[in-house]
């Protein structure tokens, strides 16, 4: 039997506070910036789950409450 190898993964935010998730130890692409939240995918999503209420991008909330 093949043993699986965890992944561990940050997660990432950009300009428009969309979150994603992405390997650790890999460079951050341009515009997203890590939040320290390192752990498994799972671990990685549920943060995100918690945290990310609204999936308007930044600029579309900033419209509805201007």
């Amino acid at each position: 039997m093949e043993k699986q190898t965890e992944y561990l993964y940050t997660v990432v935010v950009n300009q428009q506070e969309q979150y994603s998730i992405w390997p650790a130890g890999h460079s951050i692409p341009y515009g997203w910036r890590s939040l320290g939240q390192l752990g498994s995918k799972e671990a990685c999503l549920a943060y995100i789950n918690q945290v990310w209420t609204d999936m308007r991008p930044l600029r579309l909330r900033q419209q509805a409450n201007g």
